[in-house]
């Protein structure tokens, strides 16, 4: 629900897989989404005169625009450092982790492998526009390599490189042309050939081997044999039981071949078999594993066994296939940010055609190729070698591209297997740039996908700068909706504050009339208490008080000459005048009334003059 609110994705299916292609990290997700124009409409077909892909780009609304992290694989010599810098920083930022990574100085560091040539310490990396993840390697050549070091790497790189070896069969006449890796023994060599040949380990008898390979349990690379190509020959050793007793030979042979071969089910455990002999005829003695299994349920399943046994067939060194579904192959390639999106390759094997062995082992498995490939490119691949899981493919291309791509791939025939389609994501179609059948070469192969880069990069210029357009002006009016906001906040905080000014108002004169009223119940009750006011004349001593108050005005009235002060007190509060607020005084002498005992009589004076004064 997150995800949706932040980027306006509507199809729950569809913000489901974009968290997973982000790993479940919901910032990752949110700032991968790509802004492009809203469709039209939730589907869209495909013009059967056209041969591009048409699916329909989802809607997406901007997202704030963070800071962007880029990745950088760096190889030295036998070390590989992993560097995560921002777009932001420079390229001597790099650097100075790689010297305190390394132990190499700054000034004696070469960092090669940009795309765009060499580049000084200042350039900023955005300017590169470089993917997210990048390749790179530092050279020294100032720095000699340790005579260990270099040993161990010419060691290492041998055994990551594929050595050809043309073994001939001097009693049948034939010649094979096997491709191993180097990290394989000379055992499961012997092995494999033994299972091609019929002849077991023991009873091989070689000629070509160097004098450096003394144990079969060497590797390749530690062998001392040619690269890329060294020839060998091998026949049966000549023993009395081949001549007496040929019948118990062949019995020999076959239980020997069960107890040597069961470590390799079939040839494809070294990656090769008969169609693999350049224009020799196929075998009828092993079967290879199929590259994917037949009506897998999951296709992520399915590619994890196609990937397994490309790298048991043709080696570690391939390309990174990914895992998932064709769809999400195509998500992960077209919809992201346009500085991020790559082009999509689509592998199509077939085992069925006698080019599928030397494409793979010699194109696919090339270092320039794996290379280029990883950087610039998303691979998918699938085994169409049975009908189910062709039929399969050109279901789900015609689901996700239309049928033009299915009928594109049912016209091609076995022999022009295998198939590299190169697919470029557009505004509102995918196109197919090119299709690569198996009978190419390294360079032309090569020079296709570069051609393909060309147009993509061409491409994606005008997309990166359609898309820093749009998030300016989305920009903009972020920035004003959030200044419309902010004014909206402080006219509701003002009026707020107005607001709880007028209530605190209201309170104090609630409490201020309350006050009063009580004030004035009191003096009226005071008022009301008063005894009359005595005659002038009368048989009693009687005190005329003359009181000024404060205002200048004068209050006067008779008392008693024997009433008490309390009186007095009650007289003066009853005329807005308690002494809890001022004091009553004589004016000569001067003497302060209120604080006399109240039970005192008045005055013994007719006539006593009296004033107020506030305490």
């Amino acid at each position: 629900n997150t995800l949706q609110a932040c980027t306006g994705i509507d199809n729950i299916a569809e913000a489901i897989t974009l968290l997973e292609l982000n790993n479940w990290d919901l910032v990752a997700a949110i700032n991968g989404t790509a802004a492009v124009p809203p469709a039209s409409s939730s589907s869209s077909s495909s013009s059967p005169s056209s041969s591009a892909f048409c699916p329909v780009l989802p809607s997406r609304h901007i997202v704030e625009r963070q800071s962007r992290m880029l990745n950088f694989r760096v190889e030295y010599r036998q070390r590989t450092v992993e560097v995560v810098v921002e777009e932001g920083s420079a390229v001597g930022e790099i650097k100075q982790i790689l010297e305190t990574e390394l132990q190499v100085p700054v000034s004696k560091m070469q960092l090669k492998g940009w795309k765009s040539g060499d580049v000084s310490d200042s350039t900023v990396l955005r300017s590169l526009h470089l993917p997210k993840n990048n390749s790179l390697y530092v050279l020294t050549p100032d720095i000699a390599p340790s005579a260990s070091t270099s040993q161990n790497s010419v060691l290492q790189e041998s055994l990551n490189q594929n050595f050809l070896l043309v073994i001939n069969h001097r009693e049948a006449q034939r010649d094979y042309s096997l491709n191993f890796p180097g990290s394989r023994t000379i055992q499961e060599v012997k092995r494999n050939v033994s299972d091609l040949t019929n002849i077991p380990v023991r009873h091989q008898q070689w000629e070509g081997w160097p004098a450096t390979a003394s144990d079969d349990s060497m590797t390749l690379a530690a062998s001392g044999i040619s690269y890329p190509c060294h020839h060998l020959s091998v026949c049966r050793r000549s023993s009395p039981a081949n001549n007496q007793e040929p019948t118990e030979e062949c019995a020999d042979v076959h239980m020997v071949s069960d107890s040597e071969g069961d470590d390799f089910e079939d040839a494809s455990e070294f990656g090769v078999d008969e169609s693999e002999m350049f224009g020799m005829g196929s075998s009828t003695g092993c079967r290879k594993a199929p590259m994917m299994p037949e009506n897998s349920e999951n296709e992520g399943d399915a590619l994890l066994h196609f990937t397994a046994e490309f790298s048991t067939r043709y080696g570690e060194c391939h390309p990174v296939f990914f895992i998932g579904s064709l769809e999400a192959a195509a998500q992960e390639a077209f919809y992201g940010k346009a500085r991020d999106r790559k082009l999509l390759a689509i592998y199509l094997h077939n085992d069925e055609s006698v080019l599928s062995n030397v494409f793979c082992s010699q194109m696919m498995c090339a270092e320039s190729i794996v290379s280029y490939l990883s950087q610039n490119f998303i691979a998918w691949a699938w085994d169409v070698t049975r009908e189910a899981n062709k039929a399969r493919l050109l279901t789900m291309c015609t689901r996700h591209f239309g049928s033009v791509v299915a009928q594109t791939i049912r016209t091609y025939k076995t022999d022009q297997f295998p198939l590299l389609l190169i697919v470029m994501g557009k505004r509102t179609s995918n196109e197919v740039l090119n299709v690569i059948q198996g009978n190419t070469t390294v360079d032309e192969l090569m020079m296709r996908l570069m051609g393909a880069m060309e147009i993509f990069t061409a491409q994606q210029q005008e997309d990166i700068k359609d898309e820093d357009e749009r998030e300016a002006r989305e920009m903009v009016k972020r920035e004003q909706d959030e200044a419309y906001q902010l004014s909206l906040e402080a006219d509701r905080k003002k009026r707020e504050a107005q607001e709880r000014e007028q209530a605190e108002q209201l309170r104090l004169q609630q409490i201020q009339k309350e006050a009063d009223d009580e004030k004035e119940a009191i003096r009226l009750s005071l008022e009301h208490a008063l005894p009359p006011e005595p005659a002038e004349e009368g048989g009693e001593l009687i005190s005329k008080l003359r009181i000024r108050t404060p205002s200048g005005e004068f209050l006067v009235r008779r008392f008693l000459g024997s009433t008490k002060l309390q009186v007095l007190f009650d007289f003066v509060a009853s005329k807005g005048y308690p002494l809890d607020d001022f004091k009553l005084l004589t004016t000569f002498p001067r003497r302060n009334v209120s604080t006399a005992q109240r039970k005192e009589i008045v005055f013994i004076y007719p006539q006593v003059h009296l004033s107020f004064g506030e305490y």
